[in-house]
């Protein structure tokens, strides 16, 4: 039953994917609303995939491939929430395959530990929040150093046209920085209150990959406010601390249980 549901969702994002590609190549400034419908109806059914294999919220089970598709729902779902606001149609280039690879990955699962304390259940979905909005933060990233590099080379044409302007696309950037802060900063704050021991084998590279993601991207911000930092600063940046965060959560995940296989 949640396969065929998963294959229903990876279709729907496929269709969703080659409506926006083809919008572009158009110039035109966004997919429409069947292709947003598409989207949401996909995301639909990859939340109640994602549910079911978690066991939430009696229980929370997130094996490595589960979490990964965890993380797109809310990925997902921040990019068509940012469609209806700030046309941001074109980041579903990027994430909708994405979010489709990770739906269809996530039946191959094994067996991971079951989180049944609530305070802990909160602190994984606040850093699974926050991983999901940087997610979008480092796809935004990614368009605004296309926007630079053409813009860079005087070809403004193209594609180009459907794209927001630069300055809106770095605005909504920092934007996206800035509430992935705050969610990384509940995260931690919630890991260092209710986690008895914080710095336990598996968890000590996990905490501190994470305070440096917050430290980069907290001096991303104040120079941004301070000193107006923008362009290839802030992509690198962002690229930075969202590598820093890849490492600190599924990188940790993918070595305990694909390489070491420990839950």
């Amino acid at each position: 039953m949640t396969i065929g549901l998963s294959i229903l969702a990876a279709v729907l994002y496929a269709i969703a994917t080659w409506r926006l590609a083809r919008a572009l190549n158009r110039q035109d400034t966004d997919g429409g609303p069947l292709t947003l419908s598409l989207a949401a109806i996909a995301l639909a059914l990859h939340a109640v995939v994602v549910i079911g294999n978690t066991g939430w919220p009696e229980n929370l089970s997130l094996p490595f491939f589960t979490a990964l598709a965890a993380a797109a729902v809310g990925v997902v779902l921040l990019q068509l929430i940012l469609s209806l606001q700030h046309s941001a149609h074109y980041l579903g280039l990027l994430i909708y395959p994405i979010a489709a690879i990770t739906l269809l990955l996530s039946h191959t699962a094994g067996r991971n530990a079951v989180i049944s304390d609530a305070a802990i259940q909160v602190h994984v979905l606040l850093s699974l929040m926050a991983y999901s909005v940087f997610t979008v933060a480092a796809a935004q990233a990614i368009l605004v150093a296309v926007q630079r590099h053409f813009l860079s080379e005087h070809k403004p044409g193209g594609f180009m046209r459907a794209l927001p302007p630069l300055d809106a696309a770095e605005g909504l950037l920092f934007a996206l920085l800035g509430v992935g802060l705050v969610f990384l900063t509940l995260s931690l704050a919630s890991g260092f209150f209710y986690l008895e021991d914080m710095f336990a084998q598996h968890l000590v590279h996990k905490t501190v990959l994470s305070c440096l993601a917050w430290i980069i991207f907290a001096m991303l911000l104040f120079g941004r406010w301070k000193f107006g930092w923008r362009g290839r600063r802030a992509v690198h940046w962002t690229f930075g601390g969202f590598a820093m965060l890849i490492l600190a959560y599924f990188g940790s995940k993918f070595v305990l249980e694909l390489l070491l296989e420990r839950g």
